[in-house]
């Protein structure tokens, strides 16, 4: 049996080299989901010379867009499934550049030139199934911040404290092994 490999953000170098294509791990920490307009957002204040909201130097980037509900103590997140990361393929490399991210979590992988760019930056690429959204919610502890709300519930950077989230599967390694191109 794949043991499982337990992940706690902010990630360093030594703990990505050791993750291999094929390995089993959750996260419990800090995550941060990022869709397309705050990827886009999140472009143009770094380039502008403008801080983020929030440090993503090592953290772990979601690609989703929860699903939230109004509650007696709250907002609470009901799904938060994985969206399509190739969606974002045209920002991925610069985005993990300029923020220093160490892991994406998606569905469905990225193309091949993203694949070698997050190998050569330092960032692995996390599997979640699709159609996971009520078993990744439960996984939330509680919701830290929500920032850029001007986008939307989808398209907000939402700040979580986790635990046990996943399982998830490294679909990309720091050598480049991808399993969507096996």
């Amino acid at each position: 049996m794949t043991k499982l490999i337990e992940l706690r953000p902010p990630l360093d170098d030594k703990k990505i080299k050791q993750l291999k294509a094929g390995d089993i791990v959750n996260v419990s920490g800090t995550i941060v989901t990022a869709r397309d307009k705050a990827y886009a957002r999140a472009l143009d204040f770094m380039r502008s010379g403008k801080k983020l909201p929030v440090n993503l130097r090592g953290a772990v980037v979601y690609h989703c867009g929860p699903i939230v509900k109004k509650t007696a103590r709250g907002l609470k997140i009901v799904s938060a499934g994985p969206t399509t990361s190739a969606r974002l393929d045209n920002m991925q490399a610069e985005f993990v550049e300029r923020t220093g991210v160490r892991a994406l979590v998606g569905k469905s992988g990225v193309n091949e030139d993203v694949t070698r760019e997050l190998a050569r930056l330092g960032c692995v690429y996390l599997a979640l199934t699709g159609g996971a959204g009520v078993l990744a919610a439960q996984a939330i502890q509680r919701i830290k911040k929500v920032f850029w709300r001007d986008l939307g519930p989808v398209e907000a950077l939402w700040v979580l404290e986790v635990k046990n989230f996943g399982p998830l599967v490294v679909a990309i390694d720091l050598k480049g092994n991808n399993l969507y191109q096996r």
